[in-house]
């Protein structure tokens, strides 16, 4: 997977675009596939609040958010194993 492009590069592209030059032409001119210069552009238009969905801070919000209810899950998971073996540990014999 290529290095990802710096958020400078890709403000400068989204400029040239919305300056008038054709995506296609300012894809190849900057040496980027036109997908994802397309890509970058619906981020942008999203970010904006022109278009609907999940702006970049909410997005990542939401993969800290899920990767903590892994953690908290396994956590509790751990928890019930341990407590089911403790609990088989103190019963005593009859």
């Amino acid at each position: 997977m290529p290095a990802p492009h710096s958020p400078e590069f890709r403000r400068r592209a989204l400029d040239l675009v919305a300056q008038g030059n054709a995506v296609a032409q300012t894809a190849r001119d900057l040496g980027i596939s036109e997908s994802c210069l397309r890509n970058w552009m619906n981020r942008d238009a999203i970010d904006s609040g022109a278009k609907p969905g999940l702006t970049s801070d909410e997005r990542k919000e939401l993969v800290e958010a899920r990767r903590r209810i892994r953690v908290l899950e396994m956590e509790n998971e751990i928890l019930k194993r341990a407590s089911a073996y403790f609990a088989r540990e103190n019963v005593l014999p009859k």
